[in-house]
C-alpha cells in the first residue's frame, strides 16, 4: 500500500470516530465519490458540517476536491460569521490562482462577492461578480446572478433587481436547472413583497417551494423562501399561515446555522407579534434577531434587527428606548447602506416615536427623511418594470394555456394515427414472437438433447476411464504380492496407489453435477481413508480435512491429488514408526488466484526427503507436479512436517 493510501485511510478512520453520523453522509475518501456536496447531494447530517468540511480540506487527495470543500466552507460560512468566511475565501483564492485554475478562481469570486455584498460593500462586490463572470461556465451563472440581482436590490434598484432574477429563471430553464428556477422565482416573491404586491408575491413565492421541494432537498435558499412566503402572509393578514411558514423557517435555520436567515426570520416575526399585540414576545423575537446579526457580523442584519426593537419598544409606548434603539439602527446604516427600503421603515418608526414623545420638530425631520426615501424605493420606473414583468408572467402563463390546449389537440390526433398503427403492428409483432417462439421452443428441445447426450457420453468416458484405472491399480497390486524385493514390492504398492488417486478423480467426475470440477474436501477425505488402510492403520491414524468446500478443475485436481498421496504415503511409512498413534491434516483454500495446499503431520519430524528411499522418485514427482502447476513448496521440519504448496491459478482472459 502506498503511503498516502495508508494516510487518507487514517484520516477517514479519524473522521468516523469523531464525527459518524455527519461524515458518513459528507465525506468518505475511501470510495470513489468521496464528498456529497452539502445541500445538492445529501442534506442528512447535523450543525456541525462546517466542522467536517475544514477538518477533510485540509488532507483531500485532489486539487479539486479540495477547492470543492474550501468553496463549500467559504460560502456556507457566509451564512454564520463574514470575517470567517471571508479567510476561507481569501486562501481558495489564492491556491486557485498558484494553480492557474481560471474557472476556480471565478468561483471563489462569486462567493467573494456573495461575502462583501453582505458586508455592504456593494460597489466591490459588483465589481468581483464581473470579473468572475468572464471565468465561470454557463451552468454557473444562475448563481452569479442571482447574487448580482442581490447587489442591485440591496442599492435600492429593484427593477434591475428583477432583471437579474428574470436571467436567472431563464437560464435555469434553458439548463433544466431546478433549484436555478426556484431561486428566481423566490427572489421575485421577496421583490414583490417589497413593491407591495403581496398577492403575487405569494404566488411566486409557493412556486419557488414547490420547485425546491421537488429536489428534495434542504437548503439555505429553501428556508429563506419560506421566509419570504410568511412576509407575503403576514403582509395579507394571514398571521396563522405567515407564523407556520416562520417557525418552519427558524427549525431549519437552527439545524444548519443559518444566522443571516434566523436573522432576517427573527425580524418579521416581531413584526408578526406587533400586530397580534404580542408586544413582549416581539421585543424577545427582535432581541433573537439582534443576538444573530452579532455572531454574524453583518450590519445589514443590525440594522434591521435594532428597527424591529425599536418597532415593539413604540408600540409598547416606551418611545425614549424606541428613540434610542432606532437612532442606533440609521446610525449603523452608514453612507454605503443604500437600502432605502429598510432605512425609510426606520425613519417612519423614528418619527413616530419622536411624536409619541412630543418631540414634534424631530418628528417632522424623521417624516420628511422618511418621504424622501419613499420615493427613491418606489419610483416610477420600478413600479413600471415590476408591472412589466407580472404582465410578462401574465401573458406567458395565458400562452403557454393556448400553446398547451393547441399540442393537447395534435397530441390526441396523433396519438388516434399511432393507436392504429401500433395496433396493426402489434398483431403482426404478436404473430412474429408465436412463430419464433415456436422455433425457438424446437430448437432448444433439440439442444436439450443434443446435451444429454453429450453429458451422458462424458459421464460415460469417465467411468470407463475410472475402470480401466482400477484395472491397472489390480494388476499392480497382483504384481506387488508376488515380488518378494522390498524396494520394488513397495514401488509397486505406491505406482497402485498413484493410479487409485487417478481413478478416483474419474469416478467424482461422473458421479457429481460437474464433468470438469472436482469437490476435494470429499476426495482428499476419501483418498486419505484409502492410503491409510492400505498401511494398515486405521486405528492409529486419523486424518483431518480442515477446509471449506472448494471446488478444483481437472487439470489441477490430478496432479494436487498425486501430490497429496505421496505425501500421505511418507508420513505413514517414516513419520509415524512402531505403530505410533498420531494425525495427518490435509488443507486447501484459495486466495485470490492462488491454490494454498498444506499436508502436515504431528509425527517424529523426519524431513520426508530423507525418507524416499532408492531412487529417490517420490521426491521427483512432488517437484515436477510443482513446477507442472507453477507453484512453490515450502517444507518446515518442526514436531512434525509440514508441507505446504502455493499454485498459481490462470486468470480469466
Amino acid at each position: 500500500m502506498r503511503t498516502g493510501s495508508f494516510t487518507q485511510m487514517i484520516i477517514c478512520l479519524l473522521f468516523l470516530l469523531s464525527s459518524p453520523l455527519v461524515l458518513s453522509q459528507i465525506i468518505d475518501f475511501s470510495e470513489e465519490n468521496s464528498y456529497k456536496k452539502v445541500f445538492q447531494q445529501t442534506d442528512n447530517f447535523g450543525a456541525s458540517y462546517l466542522d467536517t468540511l475544514e477538518m477533510a480540506y485540509r488532507h483531500a487527495p485532489t486539487d479539486s476536491l479540495r477547492l470543492t470543500l474550501l468553496n463549500d466552507l467559504s460560502y456556507y460560512w457566509h451564512t454564520r460569521d463574514l470575517v470567517k468566511a471571508y479567510e476561507f475565501t481569501q486562501k481558495g483564492l489564492k491556491e486557485a490562482r498558484d494553480l492557474d485554475l481560471p474557472k476556480w478562481i471565478g468561483r471563489f469570486q462569486i462567493t467573494q462577492g456573495a461575502i462583501l455584498l453582505r458586508d455592504e460593500k456593494l460597489d466591490s462586490a459588483r465589481i468581483v461578480l464581473g470579473m468572475a463572470m468572464k471565468r465561470v461556465d454557463r451552468d454557473e451563472l444562475p448563481l452569479l446572478f442571482t447574487q448580482l440581482g442581490y447587489v442591485a436590490e440591496r442599492e435600492g434598484d429593484l427593477a434591475k433587481a428583477a432583471e437579474y432574477a428574470m436571467r436567472t429563471l431563464k437560464l435555469g430553464e434553458q439548463l433544466g436547472d431546478v433549484h436555478a428556477q426556484a431561486q428566481a422565482y423566490s427572489d421575485l416573491s421577496n421583490l414583490f413583497w417589497k413593491q407591495k404586491k403581496y398577492k403575487k408575491g405569494l404566488e411566486q413565492g409557493l412556486m419557488a417551494l414547490e420547485l425546491f421541494e421537488s429536489t428534495g432537498l434542504i437548503d439555505l435558499d429553501y428556508d429563506f423562501t419560506l421566509y419570504v412566503v410568511g412576509n407575503n402572509y403576514l403582509a395579507l393578514g394571514d398571521t396563522e399561515e405567515a407564523l407556520k411558514y416562520y417557525n418552519h423557517a427558524i427549525s431549519i435555520g437552527e439545524r444548519y446555522g443559518f444566522y443571516n436567515n434566523l436573522s432576517d426570520i427573527y425580524i418579521s416575526l416581531a413584526d408578526l407579534y406587533g400586530q397580534t399585540n404580542q408586544l413582549k414576545e416581539g421585543e424577545a423575537a427582535a432581541l433573537n434577531a439582534i443576538l444573530f446579526s452579532e455572531r454574524l457580523n453583518n450590519n445589514f442584519m443590525l440594522m434591521r434587527s435594532w428597527l424591529a426593537l425599536g418597532k415593539m419598544q413604540r408600540l409598547q409606548g416606551k418611545y425614549l428606548s424606541s428613540i434610542i434603539s432606532l437612532e442606533k439602527s440609521i446610525a449603523i446604516a452608514t453612507d454605503d447602506f443604500r437600502d432605502a427600503f429598510f432605512l425609510s421603515d426606520a425613519y417612519q418608526n423614528l418619527g413616530k416615536a419622536y411624536a409619541g414623545s412630543h418631540s414634534y420638530r424631530e418628528a417632522y425631520a424623521a417624516f420628511e427623511k422618511y418621504d424622501e426615501l419613499q420615493r427613491e424605493v418606489f419610483t416610477v420606473e420600478a413600479a413600471d418594470r415590476m408591472s412589466q414583468i407580472q404582465t410578462e408572467f401574465d401573458v406567458a402563463d395565458k400562452e403557454n394555456t393556448i400553446e398547451l390546449q393547441g399540442i393537447q389537440i395534435k397530441k390526441q390526433q396523433v396519438i388516434q394515427t399511432l393507436g392504429m398503427v401500433v395496433i396493426v403492428l402489434l398483431i403482426l409483432y404478436l404473430l412474429l414472437i408465436f412463430k419464433s417462439v415456436r422455433t425457438n421452443r424446437r430448437n432448444n428441445e433439440k439442444l436439450r438433447v443434443q446435451n444429454e447426450e453429450k453429458e451422458f457420453l462424458l459421464k460415460e468416458i469417465h467411468h470407463r476411464v475410472k475402470n480401466n484405472l482400477e484395472i491397472v491399480s489390480s494388476l499392480l497390486a497382483l504384481q506387488a504380492d508376488q515380488i518378494l524385493d522390498p524396494k520394488v514390492k513397495s514401488a509397486m504398492i505406491k505406482s497402485q496407489q498413484r493410479v487409485h488417486s487417478m481413478s478416483m478423480i474419474h469416478q467424482r467426475l461422473y458421479q457429481g453435477k460437474s464433468l470438469s470440477h472436482i469437490e476435494m474436501k470429499d476426495y482428499f477425505r476419501n483418498l486419505g481413508n484409502h492410503v491409510i488402510h492400505s498401511y494398515g492403520k486405521e486405528g492409529l491414524i486419523k486424518l483431518d480435512c480442515e477446509m471449506e468446500r472448494i471446488s478444483v478443475d481437472i487439470d489441477h485436481a490430478i496432479p494436487i491429488g498425486l501430490i497429496v498421496n505421496e505425501l500421505l504415503s511418507n508420513s505413514l511409512k517414516y513419520a509415524f514408526p512402531e505403530d505410533r498413534k498420531g494425525r495427518i491434516r490435509v488443507s486447501l483454500f484459495q486466495r485470490g488466484s492462488v491454490l494454498h495446499l498444506e499436508v502436515s503431520d504431528d509425527g517424529i519430524g523426519k524431513d520426508i526427503a530423507q525418507g524416499i528411499e532408492g531412487t529417490g522418485f517420490g521426491t521427483q514427482l512432488i517437484a515436477l507436479l510443482t513446477t507442472q502447476l507453477d507453484g512453490e513448496m515450502q517444507l518446515v521440519v518442526d514436531k512434525g512436517t509440514s508441507v505446504s504448496f502455493n499454485f498459481q491459478l490462470p486468470q480469466a482472459a
